[in-house]
């Protein structure tokens, strides 16, 4: 009887096991659960998508937002790190408000006074910064859901379409968001964009970098590299004064790397406003998407990570308004500079700057953005 019992608890305890391992298995290489991200808003369902390539690095993915959540790259050691910040679960996207890793439209930065000209007509916004329209308004597409199709082991391909209307904008648009995880080791983002009657259009991806790989501490220690001359400087509610600043002799000066906790507490009056950096770069690279515009890179973890855009400028924010108040990933709380966001664009304003890259965008037209975020180590 006793060797019954003993085999019945082993079946027990091998069936526990297996269970677990089951489970253990279903989480990804950065630890998430994708059931933890089946949710639905608006009558459309969420999900977890993820992305790996032949070398192991694994990028997730949810279509709430068209998000990245995690990115898995190797450190210097060989050790697999995320280098992201965000959430662990769908419902902590829905109800924190965040940009964490979002694919920002219709405008990606600001509108002054959430209006523009257009046609001789001017169009009011939804106000969400102050009196500015900020990422697309307070509903912007960050906090909607977009239609995912997973072309391939590599590769998602992101459709949202806006409505008319949509948070004051007007035409009917369709936006495709392309993430592709390339074998050396690069996210390769590629945006178009339609509409059925004249509006304007810009949009980013708007990730949170921190390459040590804890998140729970400053990314001041990080080295930056901006390939760039001038900025687009701001008045004290962050909009561009429509100038272009020279960076020689200043703190925005990146044209050589340095650290950025060097210059983030200076009393340069750009600083100041932006509470440390948060500016657009006027880009040297003038499109060229083959021509680095920006590295970022970890002492600590020798994680090195480079930049290539087609857009005119990119906007350096250092987290300054991170507040150490909210869990993220596995319960880690996101202080103040925990991450550097670098997002490709348009100028913040364009469409109230005619003399800049234009954002208009009419029928018959299509939008496009190409950015690639290329990840490798120090040698």
């Amino acid at each position: 009887m006793k060797r019954i019992f003993k085999t019945l608890a082993g079946v027990a305890m091998a069936a526990l096991c297996m269970s677990a391992c089951a489970e253990k298995q279903t989480l990804t290489l950065s630890g998430l659960d994708p059931q933890a991200f089946v949710g639905e808003k608006g009558g459309k369902a969420t999900a977890l998508y993820t992305l790996k390539n032949a070398n192991g690095m694994e990028v997730c993915v949810t279509n709430f937002g068209g998000r990245i959540v995690s990115v898995m790259v190797p450190d210097k050691d060989g050790n697999m790190v995320d280098v992201v910040l965000g959430f662990d679960n769908i419902n902590d996207y829905m109800t924190q408000s965040s940009d964490f890793g979002a694919s920002i439209g219709r405008y990606a930065n600001r509108i002054e006074g959430g209006k523009f000209v257009l046609d001789g007509e001017t169009v009011q916004l939804a106000q969400n910064d102050g009196t500015n329209c900020l990422h697309g308004g307070p509903t912007g597409w960050q906090y909607q859901v977009y239609e995912a199709n997973q072309v391939d082991a590599q590769t998602i391909e992101l459709t949202i379409v806006s409505p008319d209307g949509d948070n004051g904008f007007p035409g009917t648009v369709t936006a495709v968001v392309t993430y592709k995880l390339t074998d050396d080791n690069a996210i390769d983002i590629s945006y178009s964009g339609t509409t059925d009657k004249a509006t304007v259009l810009s949009m980013t991806n708007h990730s949170y970098f921190n390459l040590s790989g804890n998140h729970g501490q400053e990314a001041t220690d990080h080295v930056l590299y901006v390939a760039s001359d001038y900025i687009t400087p701001a008045n004290d509610i962050l909009i561009p004064t429509g100038e272009f600043a020279s960076v020689e002799g200043t703190p925005m000066d990146f044209r050589t790397p340095k650290v950025i906790a060097q210059d983030i507490e200076s009393d340069y009056e750009q600083v100041v406003l932006g509470a440390g950096f948060d500016h657009n770069w006027v880009l040297n690279t003038a499109g060229d998407i083959t021509k680095v515009c920006t590295t970022l890179s970890c002492p600590s973890t020798g994680i090195v990570l480079d930049v290539y855009t087609d857009q005119p400028g990119i906007q350096v924010y250092t987290g300054n308004f991170l507040t150490g108040q909210v869990a993220g990933k596995h319960g880690t709380y996101y202080p103040r500079r925990a991450a550097v966001c670098l997002e490709t664009q348009l100028y913040p304003d364009s469409p109230n700057k005619p003399e800049w890259p234009s954002a208009f965008l009419r029928p018959g037209e299509t939008y496009t953005h190409r950015c690639i975020y290329k990840f490798s180590v120090a040698e």
